[in-house]
């Protein structure tokens, strides 16, 4: 077996098709849009090199054959709760059903980080934001949601039989949007609904500005701090919605208000990856046209839940009914979606979980693992704090 680092485009091509290759015979697969991957590698489009830097490798055989890759890197921003090493990340793990070559890939990687100072890797994680490319799949090998990893079930064991341990567990959850909601989240949202000091509305894609400030209010209030998650600015937050606004349904993006204070959201997209499944990595003027038409016939009938949130003072005060209920009342009589999944939610996060729970006849659709392996094998291994 030939471990090659990465350091020229050619190689760089590599690296994406070894993914492809080792996913080719899977019909639930759907291949990610290349130009997103080489994005991550790219000092040009990826802020988390300011920070920090990564390298990346792929493996082949004795044939030149593709059979591995991976990648690692080291982030000063990345530290989460509780962490009393220092920790690199480990990503974009592939590889065939073999031990030997899985050890040679998180060896290297392993290594690597080491050089850089670091005493553990968490891992498969991205080298940038936690909405992308985090977790290995261990359950629901179904079609993957856009930008969320995609592997065989025997990367689990290839994982754990090289020491890895389960740091935190991410659970995506979903449901069927037709289904009538429970008769508790009813009731808890009839008790909001009667109060005029609640009101709850869809996005305008005409009042941008106005909504990207709400969005500001109540993700730094209820993020900021928690898990790893950094306070945004309004730049950024309009920066994300006029990348959204293309793609956004504006009756799946919701706020909730206490007397016209920005209180709760519930940020739903049209699920990607039921248009990027047509494309084969690609997103050029062909593509994008075919998106047009696609969204024109009305191709796409998931959408998927990437952010959803209460401000501190309002939680546990059934404001996450309150806005459940509200979208009900405009998504269930259109009946287009037939199909919702909410991104994954940290097991470390018991609050958030519950509300997942609470949305309705929910079931766990796919569950993802981070992974953590301490380079002192006698240090104690600790979890993920609860939050």
């Amino acid at each position: 077996m030939q471990l090659i680092e990465v350091l020229n485009p050619s190689l760089a091509r590599e690296f994406i098709q070894v993914n492809v290759e080792l996913n080719r015979k899977n019909p639930s697969y759907i291949r990610p849009i290349d130009k997103e991957i080489n994005e991550v590698f790219d000092p040009e489009h990826n802020k988390a090199f300011r920070h920090g830097e990564c390298a990346r490798w792929i493996l082949k055989d004795g044939e030149g054959r593709l059979i591995g890759r991976v990648a690692a890197f080291v982030n000063k921003k990345y530290k989460n709760k509780g962490d009393d090493v220092l920790v690199g990340g480990m990503g974009f793990f592939d590889c065939i059903n073999k031990q030997e070559a899985a050890d040679m890939l998180l060896d290297v990687a392993r290594h690597w980080l080491s050089q850089k100072g670091m005493e553990a890797m968490d891992g498969p994680i991205n080298f940038g934001e936690r909405d992308k490319w985090w977790g290995l799949l261990v359950e629901g090998f179904h079609e993957p949601l856009w930008s969320m990893n995609f592997n065989a079930p025997y990367y689990k064991e290839l994982l754990e039989n090289y020491g890895f341990q389960p740091f935190f567990h991410q659970l995506c959850f979903g449901l069927d949007p037709a289904k009538p909601l429970s008769e508790k989240l009813l009731a808890r949202h009839a008790a909001l609904a009667s109060d005029p000091a609640f009101s709850a509305r869809h996005i305008e894609k005409a009042r941008l500005e106005k909504y990207a400030e709400d969005f500001l209010a109540i993700y730094n209030g209820a993020f900021a701090g928690h898990g790893g998650m950094k306070s945004m600015r309004k730049e950024q937050v309009m920066q994300l919605f006029k990348k959204m606004k293309p793609l956004m349904d504006e009756k799946i993006v919701w706020f909730a208000y206490h007397n016209e204070t920005p209180i709760a959201m519930f940020i739903n997209i049209p699920e990607l990856n039921q248009y990027y499944k047509h494309f084969d990595g690609k997103f050029g003027l062909l593509q994008k046209l075919y998106f047009l038409w696609l969204r024109s016939r009305g191709a796409c009938r998931h959408f998927t839940g990437i952010v959803f949130a209460v401000v501190p003072e309002f939680q546990a005060k059934g404001v996450d009914a309150f806005i459940i209920g509200e979208i009900a009342k405009v998504v269930q009589p259109a009946g287009f979606y037939l199909h919702y999944e909410m991104q994954w939610i940290g097991d470390f996060n018991p609050k958030m979980v519950n509300v997942a729970k609470n949305l309705g006849d929910t079931f766990v659709s796919r569950k993802l693992t981070t992974y953590r392996y301490l380079f002192d094998r006698s240090k104690e291994f600790k979890r993920h704090p609860m939050v």
